[in-house]
């Protein structure tokens, strides 16, 4: 049996694939034998097990510390934090990037493997923060890299740190569903 997937009418989210009915398909399931294809499985694996490369330029970055601790344990969620670009395929920007910092953060994550994300935390990040008028100051990490969640707050607390992660989770998830959608 062929597991492509096979356009048809079916709800957001569900694939039908070829040889298998939803008879069958629901037979399997109570079974325990997963029914997926490869992009979802890698997206799975990939969306928890996030390794984010720790950006911090400011007093954001002592959140993203804290949020690292034992009190919220990111580790639950399978990120784990990494120093090198080589070994992590999520960059979060903490904090206020200045045109001089611009082509290093640029150069960092043309360093880091595909696929990547970058998380923009706090208002600095994000817009420019309290600085946003100075003439050194980028007005968002978003005019030097693509930015796929944006956290707001100055600083954002390690609640809404973690759920700007879980978004990126589900992103990664979501991307995945769309491309069986496509194919």
């Amino acid at each position: 049996m062929e597991m492509n997937p096979v356009p048809g009418s079916r709800p957001a989210g569900r694939v039908e694939f070829e040889g298998f009915s939803d008879e069958e398909s629901a037979d399997l399931t109570r079974a325990g034998v997963l029914v997926s294809t490869i992009e979802q499985l890698k997206a799975w694996a990939r969306s928890n097990s996030l390794w984010p490369l720790t950006f911090g330029l400011a007093c954001c970055a002592i959140e993203m510390m804290g949020t690292g601790a034992s009190h919220y344990d990111l580790d639950r969620f399978g990120i784990i934090f990494r120093a090198s670009p080589r070994q992590s395929d999520v960059m979060i920007v903490a904090g206020t990037v200045t045109k001089k910092m611009g082509p290093l953060l640029r150069r960092l994550y043309d360093q880091m493997p595909d696929p990547k994300w970058v998380v923009a935390m706090g208002s600095c990040a994000t817009a420019g923060g309290p600085y946003v008028r100075s003439y050194a100051v980028m007005k968002g990490v978003d005019q030097v890299v693509p930015v796929d969640v944006y956290i707001p707050g100055c600083p954002p607390s390690p609640p809404a740190l973690i759920y700007g992660l879980n978004k990126l989770q589900e992103k990664i998830r979501m991307e995945a569903r769309r491309k069986v959608g496509r194919a």
